[in-house]
Order: structure tokens, then C-alpha cells, then sequence
């Protein structure tokens, strides 16, 4: 059962998820360099949507860092600023990458994480109205292309089980210590999310 059953709105929330990422991808970015995105994106209107939303986008910087080292992916992002054809043939590019082995919450999380990249590019490259671009064009792929996958999967809050095991797996190569830290704090992300959505309903 999706979200939306349960006082929760996966629009809501993959659309703030979005602006969040982004907007933490910009955070060291002079504020007169970078657009205001508030009005680009819906709203949340609970607490517990704001909760769901800082905990994936947690889950969604570690398991986005894996991209870090992905040649094609950077690649795609530089192009994006100044790349041939339009801003937008580019950025289709890019999620055709993403998508290529079909949707999965990883490759969502990816995306998500991929757009505050590009978003960070545009700046970089004094495009800095693209960044309401970049913000658009994500959150319209998700509405026309991810929402019903998401809602047909439980929505949001069966996410976390999956995005646990992908950040695990991202940091597979730290010290013992610190993945047992690690396995420690996602999995009380994901079960503090399950409790209150339980105790919700």
C-alpha cells in the first residue's frame, strides 16, 4: 500500500526530496548566486513527510557517492553545461543512464543525487537560472516516469529497507568498526520511519 493511505503523499515527498538534495548540494554556494527553488516545489504538510524526507535524503547522499567514481556519469554531468545539443537532450541522457537496468530505489536515490551534481555544474558554469532547469526536469520525470513505480512498490517507506542495503554495500570498504556504526544508523533510520508510519495508520 502506498504512502498516500497513511496521511503521506509520495508526490509531496519525492518533490521536496528533490528540492532537498539539490538545495544541500548548493549549500556552500553564494545565496546571490542561486535562484530561489520554494516555489518550484510542493510543500510538505506534515511532520512526519519532514522526517521521511531528511532520512532518505541522508540514505540518498551515501548511496549517490558511489557515482563519485563513475566516469560516464561525471562525464554527463560536465556535459551538461556545455555539452552539443540542448540542455535538455543532455539531461534525458543522463536518465536514460540511470534507468538503463530499469527502475529500482537505488537508481531513483541515484538520480536524485545526480540532479544536485548537475544543479552544482550549472552554477559552476554561471548557468545559474538552469538550476530551476534542472529542478523541473527531475521533478517531472519523477511525477511522469517514477511516481507510479514508487506507489506500486508501497510507496516511499518501503524505500528504506532497499536504500539501507545499497549505502551498506557503498561502504563495504570502511573499517569494521565503522560499518557496524553505519548498519547501526541506517537500520534505526529505516525502523524509526517504520514505527511512526505504523503507529499512523
Amino acid at each position: 500500500m502506498a504512502s498516500e493511505g497513511n496521511g503521506m503523499s509520495d508526490e509531496r515527498i519525492g518533490t521536496a526530496l528533490i528540492k532537498q538534495v539539490i538545495e544541500e548540494e548548493l549549500k556552500d554556494v553564494p545565496s546571490e548566486d542561486v535562484p530561489p527553488l520554494t516555489p518550484l516545489a510542493v510543500q510538505l504538510k506534515t511532520e512526519q513527510e519532514e522526517k521521511v524526507v531528511n532520512q532518505l535524503g541522508i540514505m540518498i547522499r551515501i548511496v549517490g557517492d558511489k557515482v563519485k567514481d563513475d566516469k560516464e556519469f561525471q562525464d554527463a554531468i560536465d556535459g551538461m553545461a556545455c555539452g552539443p545539443g540542448s540542455k535538455w537532450d543532455r539531461f534525458k541522457k543522463v536518465t536514460d543512464k540511470v534507468f538503463e537496468h530499469g527502475i529500482t530505489w537505488e537508481n531513483i536515490a541515484v538520480l536524485f543525487y545526480v540532479a544536485g551534481k548537475l544543479a552544482l555544474k550549472m552554477v559552476e558554469a554561471h548557468l545559474p537560472q538552469s538550476v530551476r532547469d534542472v529542478l523541473m526536469w527531475t521533478v517531472d520525470f519523477f511525477r511522469n516516469n517514477l511516481l507510479g513505480w514508487i506507489r506500486d512498490h508501497g510507496g516511499w517507506i518501503n524505500s528504506f529497507s532497499d536504500l539501507a542495503v545499497a549505502s551498506v554495500q557503498h561502504v563495504s570498504s570502511f573499517s569494521s568498526q565503522s560499518y557496524g556504526l553505519i548498519i547501526i544508523f541506517i537500520s534505526g533510520l529505516a525502523l524509526g520511519s517504520f514505527i511512526t508510519w505504523r503507529f499512523s495508520k
